[in-house]
């Protein structure tokens, strides 16, 4: 792969509008998960599914994180068409979030649910491989670009947020929808990348990223970091709002977390930390967040643990992106993504089941599960560290 040194870097105006469009487009994905993460279990307790369901559909995501998704991503990366990918992808997950409208017995809500995230899941690791790229094409840093999705899912959060006090909650789910349909449109805006070119040595291709220590230690750290999050996803608007609190309240608080990621993007640039280390403090800030969450602290103390998302959120990945840029040759980086969401989606799939289940005997206690598995994510990278330092660019890339 060439060096940084021998990357062209574009015109100032051609990077302008591809960062521009791209950051439109984060934003109207992210503006879908800003509606549907903290909402669209309580829609489905509106709608009359119990807590054992919710845990199991839930996991949907996860499930097709490593079934569908690396299949997509791979075949993608294949054709050279992440563009492309990404704009199907986008009208399908609009057209499908509308199809969910329509269920309300469980089964049906799974199976739709199932087929929108067949192709609603590997949207973000193609959108972070198709960065990834502009940002080795135009010299660009991804975190800036990438604060504006996480700018968006305060604003879709907050949306929805006052809607939940003002419409029944068996409608949220179109508020959903719309937002995904806007997603579509702002797909039709990204700017085509050219091929990039392997070099000779790795013509081989994506497998030895398999067979690489340092990588799989990349994958399984973020999976097991970014999957402690997954009662917090599925439970945590359901717990709050049993406790009495808003629809507002609720959405304030997934917005201070939210808010505290958006602050570590817009400083990425400036850490000097290394990537991994900067792994290791996400980890064992989800220990302590966790932690102190399965204590059902009160609002207040509730409110400043939310601001630890920038750190078990944002500074997880930030980090995880930075060791994949470093380790992952960029012909190999849609496969890369594919490969770290598919693990992801095996931890998360298996921690939202399990947490649907012990949230239904133990409620808050589920999260001491979550700090474990958090515990477990730092050991791992701290353990590969070294090696991923020594060894920048090495898997798939012959040497």
């Amino acid at each position: 792969m060439p060096s940084e040194s021998q990357i062209p870097i574009a015109s100032q105006g051609a990077s302008k509008r591809f960062a521009g469009r791209l950051a439109l487009f984060y934003g109207a994905t992210f503006g879908t998960m800003g509606t549907h993460l903290p909402f669209f279990t309580v829609w489905l307790k509106a709608v009359g599914i119990d807590a054992s369901w919710i845990g199991i559909i839930s996991a949907v995501p996860a499930l097709t994180r490593f079934t569908v998704l690396p299949f997509v991503t791979g075949a993608a990366e294949k054709r050279y068409s992440l563009r492309g990918a990404l704009t199907v992808a986008a009208f399908a997950t609009a057209l499908g979030f509308a199809v969910i409208g329509t269920q309300y017995l469980p089964l049906a809500v799974l199976l739709a649910y199932a087929a929108t995230c067949a192709l609603w899941t590997p949207m973000l690791p193609l959108t972070d491989a198709y960065a990834l790229r502009g940002v080795a094409r135009y010299g660009l840093n991804y975190g800036p670009m990438r604060l504006w999705g996480s700018a968006a899912f305060v604003a879709g959060a907050l949306i929805c947020g006052l809607l939940v006090d003002i419409v029944a909650a068996k409608h949220l789910i179109w508020v959903i929808a719309s937002i995904a349909a806007l997603g579509a449109i702002a797909s039709l805006g990204l700017q085509p990348l050219e091929r990039p070119k392997p070099a000779p040595a790795a013509v081989q291709g994506a497998s030895p990223l398999l067979r690489d220590t340092g990588f799989l230690a990349i994958i399984v750290a973020s999976a097991l970091t970014q999957g402690s999050h997954a009662a917090y996803y599925a439970f945590a608007s359901i717990t709050w709002q049993g406790l009495g609190l808003g629809g507002l309240t609720i959405a304030g608080l997934w917005v201070l977390g939210v808010l505290a990621e958006i602050v570590v993007f817009a400083l990425s640039p400036r850490f000097t930390l290394q990537p991994s280390t900067l792994v290791v403090i996400g980890a064992l800030s989800a220990v302590a967040r966790w932690s102190i969450t399965a204590q059902e602290p009160s609002l207040a103390v509730l409110s400043v643990v939310q601001l630890a998302h920038g750190l078990t959120y944002g500074i997880t990945q930030v980090g995880t992106m930075g060791l994949l840029v470093r380790h992952v040759p960029i012909h190999l980086m849609a496969r890369g993504q594919g490969y770290l969401a598919a693990c992801g989606g095996i931890v998360s799939m298996v921690a939202s089941i399990l947490s649907g289940l012990i949230y239904a005997r133990y409620g808050a206690g589920v999260y001491y599960m979550m700090a474990a598995m958090a515990l477990v994510a730092a050991s791992v990278m701290w353990f590969a560290r070294h090696k991923l330092f020594h060894q920048p660019q090495r898997a798939a890339s012959g040497g």
